[in-house]
């Protein structure tokens, strides 16, 4: 039989500290994770689910807004979660965000997943791959009929990720994406820097030697809400999952 990592043992680092521009226009006075999506945040739905795959321990990389989180956070239980907060002093940007909330981390690896996705794989056979495949870094790809809005992975046949296609016009094709869901180990994390502003996508990713990114292939649904038409189809799909179930 074929062994799968438990989740519980891993911390979930939730990158929810962004200004959210793009979303400025339909949601001014909160952080993007608050979102609401068939009247609750957004952040509940993502907590929820990552409970039901067993998950146990998370850390909030928070920055503008942050308050809101934290208030909401005290009045609503979440067990058996234990979930702590790491406030950014200024925008660090994602790999800075980790950087500065490294102190929270216990894990070797540690799951880092943006606040504004959500994924409907199987994460604790993402954990098992990441093993398997021995390399520093294993990042969630998933499926799509059109990745020109987030832009293509390329990945060879041992599947490593070779190319970060940038968003693009042209005709539409199915392709892989960046699902925003990442294994990274400690040796990894160790090299992020607080000193300034760092994306890991362009700093920390792009600069990693050839072959050390995994990619962990993934059908299951991909869900974001960082624009606000992307926010109203998950408004569309939560609603239809309720009615299904009432």
């Amino acid at each position: 039989m074929k062994h799968v990592a438990n989740l519980a043992s891993v911390d979930i680092a939730i990158l929810a500290g962004g200004l959210g521009t793009r979303l400025s226009s339909v949601l001014p006075d909160r952080p993007k994770v608050m979102a609401l999506v068939g009247g609750r945040p957004f952040l509940d739905f993502l907590l929820e689910a990552l409970t039901v795959q067993g998950a146990r321990r998370m850390v909030l990389c928070l920055g503008s807004r942050a308050q809101a989180v934290i208030d909401y956070l005290a009045v609503h239980d979440y067990a058996p979660l234990e979930i702590q907060t790491s406030v950014e002093p200024l925008p660090l940007g994602t790999a800075g965000a980790l950087a500065f909330a490294f102190p929270h981390f216990r894990s070797n690896p540690v799951m880092v997943m943006n606040g504004d996705t959500l994924v409907e794989a199987n994460l604790p056979e993402f954990l098992t791959s990441h093993a398997a495949a021995g390399a520093p870094v294993s990042m969630l790809c998933a499926q799509v009929s059109d990745p020109r809005r987030y832009g293509r992975v390329e990945i060879d046949h041992t599947s490593r990720v070779t190319r970060f296609e940038e968003k693009a016009s042209g005709l539409a094709s199915a392709g892989w994406i960046n699902a925003g869901v990442y294994l990274l180990n400690r040796s990894v994390l160790l090299q992020m820097s607080q000193d300034r502003p760092r994306s890991l996508e362009r700093d920390v990713f792009e600069a990693l030697p050839p072959g050390s990114i995994h990619a962990h292939r993934s059908e299951a649904r991909f869900l974001d809400i960082g624009t606000p038409e992307s926010l109203r189809q998950a408004e569309d799909l939560f609603t239809m999952k309720a009615g299904r179930l009432a």
